[in-house]
């Protein structure tokens, strides 16, 4: 259920438009491969399972902290915190469980937490990860 309008600003409007949403999720699919092409002159293969760090913002700490407690049910690792480069904002962010580096996996998740974020009035900022994890 997506949070109230009224509750998410102060100006009654939500964090995330509907476009702003769209607009946000064709950037982020359209980036996921890119970054899954960068792994690869790296070594990372198709098959190659990783944990990726993920980002999102909110205006509220309620849509923040039940963004997060939606991804603890994912079995993520999860942190909120007020987020220090971003005036008034606050920042979900944490690992995600073992994942394979192939674009359908990657493009999926990706999806999955653009539309998770926009559940919870929360802007998914993006993720990457890195090649050295055991």
């Amino acid at each position: 259920m997506r949070p109230s309008k009224k509750s998410n600003t102060e100006d009654g409007g939500p964090f995330v438009p509907r476009r702003k949403f769209i607009e946000s999720q064709k950037m982020q699919i359209h980036l996921a491969p890119i970054t899954l092409e960068y792994l690869r002159t790296f070594g990372v293969p198709d098959d190659r399972e990783l944990r990726i760090e993920f980002f999102f913002y909110s205006r509220t700490e309620a849509n923040a902290n039940a963004l997060a407690s939606e991804l603890r049910n994912l079995h993520y690792e999860v942190e909120t915190e007020k987020s220090a480069g971003k005036e008034n904002l606050f920042l979900v962010n944490g690992w995600t469980t073992k994942m394979r580096m192939d674009d359908k996996t990657v493009q999926h998740w990706t999806e999955q937490m653009g539309e998770l974020g926009y559940k919870f009035d929360c802007e998914f900022d993006g993720w990457g990860t890195t090649p050295d994890q055991d």
